[in-house]
C-alpha cells in the first residue's frame, strides 16, 4: 500500500522514516532532481565546515554550480517530505546519525555507494561507523562526516580542591569505570557541598547504553530494550540519583549554565562537539576545563553521513564532490570550525589537531578523543531503535528530573514499549 503525502509526512513526523520512504517504491518515477550545472546539496547547521562547502564551491565551479542549503527545523521530516513530493529533491542529502537506521530499509531511495566506487575508500575511514552507513542487504547508503566520541570534561581546579585526581592521565586512569566515576561524585559533594558530578542523570544512562554492542531492537526484529544491558545502564543512573551526585538543573538553561561558570558543575561527559558548546556556553571558564576518558570505556553519540538521492542526474560527479568534501584534509578542518571530529583516522596527527587548546589549559584533546574514537564498539542500529529506546529514556529522565519511583518508572517505560512495538510490529 502506497502511503499519500499527508500519509507520508505523519509516518515521517512519528519517527517512522522507514515506514514513509516505503511509499516511495521502486517504481515511481525518478524524482525531478539536477540538470545541467546546477547540484543542491541539503545539511543543516553546524552539520559541515562551512569553510569547506566554500572551498568545495571554488572547487568545482568551472563544472557544477553547487547551491549548499541549511535547513532549519525538523531536518528529517522535510527531507522525508521533500522526497516524496518528487520535486525539488536534493542530489545530496545529509543524514544525521540518529537517524540513519531508519533510512536503511529504504535504501533504494538513494544511489549505492558502491557503484560509484566507495569501496576503495573504505580503509580510510573508522570501520564502525563506515558500517553504520550500510544496509543490511549491502547497499551502501551514507558516506561517513563525523563520529562523536565522548569524554570526561572536568575542572581540574575544583576537582583538585576536592581531593580528587586532577591532571588527565590521573583522572583517566583512577576514574576509569563506573564505580570509582561514582564515588568521585560523592566525595566532590562531601568536600565541596552544593557541587555535583553532573547536571543529570540521563548522561549516565547514554554513555553506558552506547557502551555496549546492542541497543533496543535486534536484526531479528525483536526488542531487546527489557534485557540485562539496558537494565544495567538504568540501574547506574537511578544509582547516581540514589547518590545524590547531580543536579536538580536542565542541561543549556541559563542556571546551568550559571552553575557551571561558578564551579558547582565542574564535570560533565559528553561527545567531541561538546567542545564548541562549552566554549560557547561559558566563555569565561576559558583554560578551566581539561578532558579525560570516559568511565567504563569508549562510547559514541552522533556523527552523521551525506548520501546521493536517487533524484540526482550526475551521481559520479556528486560522488566526486561528496568524497573530496570528507576527506581527511577537511575533516580535520570541519573538527576546527564546528567540533565535527573526524571519520578519518589520518586526521588525527594533523598539525591543526595536534595544536594546543588553550580553552582547555593547553591540552592536546586530540590525544583523548582519538584513541576512544577508534575504539567504539560496533553496535547493530535498528530503524526501530527510535522509536522503542524513546519512553525509557523519559522515564529515566523522569527519575531523575520529577523524582518519580524507579520501579514505577521502569514498569511504564516497558508498558509504553509493548503498546509501540506491537503498533510497529516489533515481536516482544
Amino acid at each position: 500500500m502506497r502511503l499519500s503525502r499527508r500519509g507520508l509526512l505523519r509516518a515521517g513526523l512519528a519517527g517512522t522514516a522507514a515506514t514513509a520512504l516505503g511509499g516511495l517504491t521502486s517504481g515511481c518515477a525518478v524524482p525531478t532532481g539536477s540538470t545541467g550545472r546546477n547540484m543542491v546539496l541539503w545539511y543543516w547547521s553546524g552539520g559541515l565546515s562551512d569553510t569547506v562547502v566554500k572551498n568545495a564551491k571554488a572547487r568545482y565551479d568551472s563544472t557544477v554550480d553547487l547551491q549548499a542549503i541549511q535547513i532549519g527545523g525538523y531536518y528529517r521530516s522535510k527531507l522525508i517530505t521533500t522526497m516524496a513530493g518528487r520535486a525539488h529533491v536534493p542530489d545530496i542529502a545529509g543524514l544525521k546519525g540518529e537517524d540513519m537506521a531508519s533510512y536503511l530499509p529504504n535504501a533504494d531511495q538513494f544511489i549505492d555507494l558502491r557503484t560509484l566506487g566507495a569501496e576503495k575508500y573504505k580503509s580510510r575511514y573508522l570501520s564502525w561507523k563506515w558500517d553504520q552507513g550500510i544496509a543490511d542487504d549491502g547497499t551502501m547508503v551514507g558516506f561517513p562526516i563525523d563520529c562523536g566520541p565522548v569524554a570526561h570534561y572536568y575542572m581540574p581546579a575544583v576537582f583538585e580542591k576536592a581531593g580528587l585526581p586532577f591532571e588527565p592521565e590521573d583522572v583517566s586512569r583512577e576514574l576509569d569505570t563506573w564505580e570509582k566515576f561514582l564515588d568521585a561524585g560523592v566525595q566532590l559533594k562531601k568536600r565541596l557541598p552544593g557541587t555535583y558530578l553532573l547536571t543529570d542523570i540521563t548522561s549516565v544512562f547514554t554513555m553506558s547504553v552506547n557502551q555496549g554492542t546492542k541497543n533496543y531492537v535486534d536484526k531479528d526484529r525483536h526488542f531487546i530494550g527489557d534485557q540485562e544491558h539496558i537494565r544495567t545502564a538504568w540501574d547506574r543512573a537511578v544509582d547516581a540519583k540514589r547518590r545524590g551526585i547531580v543536579s536538580q538543573l536542565v542541561s543549556g538553561t541559563p542556571d546551568q549554565l550559571s552553575a557551571t561558570e561558578s564551579g558547582k558543575l565542574p564535570s560533565q561527559l559528553n561527545a567531541s562537539w561538546a567542545t564548541s558548546d562549552i566554549k560557547l556556553g561559558v566563555p569565561k571558564t576559558k583554560g578551566k576545563w581539561r578532558v579525560a576518558n570516559c568511565p567504563g570505556g569508549p562510547s559514541n553519540i552522533g556523527g552523521s553521513f551525506l548520501a546521493i538521492t536517487k533524484a540526482c542526474r550526475e551521481p559520479e560527479k556528486a560522488f566526486e564532490v561528496i568524497t573530496w568534501l570528507l576527506n581527511a584534509a577537511n575533516q580535520a578542518q570541519g573538527f576546527v570550525d564546528a567540533g565535527l571530529f573526524p571519520s578519518t583516522p589520518a586526521s588525527y596527527g594533523m598539525s591543526k589537531l595536534q595544536e594546543p587548546d588553550p580553552f582547555f589549559g593547553g591540552q592536546v584533546t586530540m590525544d583523548v578523543f582519538g584513541p576512544a574514537a577508534q575504539k567504539i564498539p560496533i553496535t547493530y542500529n535498528s530503524p526501530y531503535d527510535i522509536a522503542l529506546g524513546q519512553p525509557i529514556k523519559d522515564e529515566i529522565k523522569n527519575v531523575g528530573v520529577l523524582g518519580k519511583d524507579p520501579d514505577n518508572a521502569w514498569s511504564d517505560a516497558m508498558s509504553k514499549c509493548r503498546r509501540i512495538a506491537k503498533h510497529l510490529g516489533v515481536s516482544y
